[in-house]
């Protein structure tokens, strides 16, 4: 079943283009990751699909409903997590979850029943009485989450949900989504992070509003073209060398060693220049990260 169907979104603040035709679809227990850097419009693209923020053009359904509709009771079964904080600081984790229960109107019997499960999986039941700005990050994160599940939605959208949050907690935080998915969820996540876009069903690679790519993560990286080469030298020479040459379409640091993402058919040019600088290159395997970066190049050279 689709669950979400966002179709030819376009929204302009200004001058500035934040998404120019975005369109995805998402099914139910799905996790879809919208995939970009700082200002690549995916907080932009949730708040429209949440029906707080009405796009230029295009359209959105969830659940085969238009969240603009003023008529629509698609939002009972809408979740949603800002980037930025949302809670009642001076508010305990059980004050805050007794917030939303008013919020969403749940009877006390539902409540209690689907609060004290959360606070099971988040693993808060013992912190129940400390205030939301004392938590950590991680615990903070995981509070929220417990807020935006409460009613038990249908469909959940989070932005960035684990930005700021320890290892350990963002993998804690992924398993909980597990236990989600598998009741039937469908789950949009915007995330700067390659190994949580790794962790997703399918993916949208978004650069300036537009999706450059679409599809599993294995599949992308098998489909990915391009060569992919671990090179060592004098840093500083070489970084200003690749970054003049057009058919390197992506390089960063690595370690003591550049990885390098070089234009398909043209390996044997770039690797000869770089042995006569006195480098030295060897084949690597591609990661996610390559893979976005050598897709926003190609997208800046189409555009």
């Amino acid at each position: 079943m689709t669950a979400i169907d966002v179709s030819a979104l376009r929204k302009r603040f200004g001058d500035r283009r934040a998404l120019d035709g975005l369109s995805l679809s998402v099914s139910s227990g799905e996790i879809f990751g919208l995939v970009g850097p700082d200002g690549a419009g995916k907080t932009t693209a949730l708040r429209i699909m949440a029906g707080l923020l009405e796009p230029n053009e295009g359209s959105v359904s969830l659940l085969g409903q238009d969240p603009f509709d003023p008529r629509t009771t698609v939002r009972e079964s809408l979740g949603y997590m800002p980037q930025q904080y949302s809670l009642y600081g001076d508010l305990s984790v059980a004050e805050n979850l007794a917030f939303f229960r008013e919020m969403y109107a749940l009877d006390r019997n539902a409540f209690r029943a689907r609060r004290d499960r959360l606070l099971a999986i988040t693993r808060l039941a013992d912190f129940q009485g400390r205030r939301a700005e004392a938590l950590s990050g991680g615990m903070y994160k995981k509070l929220a989450l417990a807020c935006a599940l409460l009613h038990e939605p249908k469909v959940l959208l989070l932005d960035e949900p684990t930005n700021g949050v320890d290892p350990v907690s963002r993998r804690e935080f992924w398993d909980l989504l597990g236990e989600f998915l598998a009741e039937g969820m469908a789950i949009v996540i915007a995330t700067p992070y390659m190994d949580e876009a790794a962790r997703c069903h399918r993916v949208g690679l978004v650069h300036e509003g537009r999706l450059v790519q679409v599809g599993a993560p294995d599949d992308l990286l098998r489909a990915f073209a391009h060569p992919v080469f671990s090179v060592k030298g004098d840093r500083a020479r070489l970084e200003a060398a690749l970054e003049r040459d057009h058919d390197v379409l992506a390089f960063g640091v690595s370690g003591d060693h550049l990885r390098i993402v070089v234009r398909r058919g043209e390996s044997e040019r770039v690797l000869v220049e770089l042995h006569e600088s006195g480098a030295e290159a060897s084949v690597a395997a591609p990661t996610f990260e390559d893979l976005f970066l050598a897709s926003v190049r190609e997208d800046e050279v189409r555009t």
